[in-house]
């Protein structure tokens, strides 16, 4: 047996046991895919795949058990190679973030900026999606760290660690009536058009839970992924935003006098949210991978780190998702 086989039995079962689209994707035939499988389930004495004809059908009960020790193989091997680029290049490479766009455009400037200082042969590939997908391309390996709030603990493979707390804020114009209210309601917001998060983005599910538990419907007007669009049709006029707080930390266009945008903390109404950084389970992590997580949140240690890769799937963790 050899990892050409893994690899064909493991990217035949990403792509539901489509061979055509799995020789496309490793840039090879399918004649020499079903060579290859067929090769390995001889030699390891038991089906791997249920066929009809030529065409894979399902993958039998002993395959379900081969493919969780080709994951194990193919993880390890890729970390070899990463540790192989670790000592060959110390403070050279690629750091690959898979973040949501409020964490890019707010939390993350400050942490990659004083990371290219100590590594300036690192480079960065940032990627930005839903909470899901940055999962998604955590596990797939598409990046080496994740940072969001919603989804990332939903899954075991991921090892997740809290960052930071934040809360939610209303931003609205200078003139409004309830610019001038020191600590608004539920029932004040929900009687006001609103310009709100995606319901998969920054903590939006919190937001419609509390509405929901007293009895009341708010008015969405408009949805978006972007604080700053936000941010923009709030000053418009066209409703009230409501934002993460670091949209409204340091704009200077806010909170100052003749500005036309005011905003106002709401977290005695939606409480906390819990940010946090997740690595793909078992993955090597490389020395300014670790650096960066302490870059981003003065709660995490290398050793911190490390400890929580070790655990267990399942394992107690500390804190708990409230939804970016």
């Amino acid at each position: 047996m050899n990892l050409h086989q893994f690899r064909f039995v493991w990217e035949a079962a990403r792509r539901n046991l489509n061979l055509t689209e799995t020789a496309k994707a490793l840039h090879t035939s399918q004649p020499g895919i079903s060579k290859a499988i067929l090769e390995l389930e001889e030699e390891l004495g038991v089906d791997i795949f249920v066929r009809h004809g030529k065409r894979l059908r399902r993958v039998t009960e002993p395959g379900q058990q081969v493919l969780k020790s080709i994951d194990i193989i193919l993880r390890e091997v890729a970390n070899l190679k990463r540790i192989g680029e670790e000592y060959a290049m110390q403070d050279a490479g690629t750091l690959s973030i898979a973040t949501t766009h409020t964490q890019a455009r707010y939390v993350l400037p400050e942490p990659v900026a004083a990371l290219r200082r100590k590594y300036p042969k690192v480079a960065v590939s940032l990627h930005q999606g839903t909470p899901e997908q940055v999962a998604r391309m955590v596990l797939d390996e598409v990046a080496d760290v994740g940072l969001a709030t919603e989804s990332l603990s939903d899954f075991p493979e991921l090892v997740t660690l809290p960052c930071y707390e934040w809360q939610h804020v209303v931003v609205m114009q200078a003139g409004h009536p309830l610019a001038q209210v020191p600590r608004l309601t539920l029932e004040q917001l929900a009687a006001e058009p609103l310009i709100s998060y995606h319901p998969s983005f920054t903590g939006r599910k919190r937001i419609d839970q509390a509405f929901a538990q007293r009895g009341l419907t708010p008015n969405v007007v408009m949805e978006a992924i972007d604080s700053d669009v936000i941010k923009t049709y709030a000053r418009l006029g066209m409703g009230i935003g409501l934002v993460a707080e670091m949209a409204v930390k340091d704009d200077p266009l806010m909170n100052t006098p003749g500005s036309e945008l005011v905003a106002r903390p709401v977290g005695h109404l939606f409480g906390p949210n819990l940010a946090r950084l997740a690595f793909k389970r078992g993955a090597y992590m490389r020395q300014f991978v670790l650096n960066f997580a302490e870059l981003v949140s003065d709660r995490l240690t290398r050793q911190l780190i490390l400890q929580a890769m070790q655990t267990p799937a399942g394992a107690p963790r500390e804190g708990s998702d409230a939804g970016m």
